[in-house]
């Protein structure tokens, strides 16, 4: 069973590794064995735990989980060349990570929130050498989507990666607009979280603009809530949105 080595013990490095486990040997890095013993106890899975000073990543498959802003630090406490390294750090370029890390191949990664319940969108980019063995990899906690060049992924990666976010916004202020009205706040939560999820299964086949006509029927409550939007500026908020995240991806 091949080994996949996890540097950093956050909560998306414990998302895929509840993925992978049971079809990988894992094991994981971190800077101190209480963090590394409760990544262990949260995925419920025995995993081979390492200190990260001095850890000999030689020939090793890496799945790299750390905060971007600690790259240099990290990356100079490692010894050895490793066969590839995964990585999931947003704005993160190949570049830098080649710089810092020894590694004969790199590609970037950019799972989202839902890797938890193995439905990622995940986008990856970088040595397209790897492109085979890192779609199997990160097809283990969702979907998977190769890009051509790092400026996608950083576009993706504003929608895919930060997407929840926007989306719970959107559930949540859904879900106080039903309360207003006078529904009980646990039946708004009921209907949001049954809205979301029957229309997570149909834009997959339908495009959102026939999703919307098929709904809306002239002079109806579809069609008054909608304007509401649009005099809300909603779409522009959310075009908006992409752009400002991309430009943050791309200062990272």
């Amino acid at each position: 069973m091949q080994t996949i080595t996890f540097i950093g013990s956050g909560n998306m490095g414990l998302s895929i590794a509840k993925g992978l486990k049971g079809t990988y040997n894992i094991e994981v890095v971190g800077r101190n064995m209480k963090k590394l013993d409760a990544f262990e106890q949260a995925l419920d899975f025995k995993i081979d735990k390492y200190l990260l000073d001095d850890f000999d990543i030689t020939d090793k498959t890496i799945l790299f989980c750390v905060k971007p802003a600690n790259v240099e630090e990290v990356a100079a406490k490692l010894k050895g060349k490793a066969r590839v390294v995964f990585s999931v750090l947003a704005g993160t370029s190949l570049k830098k990570l080649k710089e810092n890390l020894n590694t004969h191949a790199v590609v970037r990664t950019m799972p989202n929130l839902a890797a938890s319940v193995g439905r990622s969108m995940t986008t990856l980019t970088g040595d397209v050498s790897h492109k085979e063995e890192a779609q199997t990899l990160l097809g283990a906690i969702g979907e998977t989507l190769w890009l051509d060049s790092e400026k996608e992924i950083d576009i993706a990666t504003a929608l895919a990666g930060s997407g929840p976010a926007y989306l719970a916004l959107i559930a949540e202020a859904l879900a106080d607009g039903a309360v207003k009205q006078g529904l009980k706040r646990e039946h708004a939560m009921a209907a949001m979280r049954g809205l979301f999820s029957g229309f997570g299964e149909l834009i997959q086949d339908v495009h959102p603009s026939l999703l919307k006509d098929g709904v809306m029927s002239p002079g109806g409550t579809t069609a008054a809530g909608y304007a509401a939007l649009e005099d809300g500026n909603v779409r522009a908020a959310c075009m908006n949105a992409i752009e400002e995240a991309y430009k943050r991806a791309k200062e990272l």
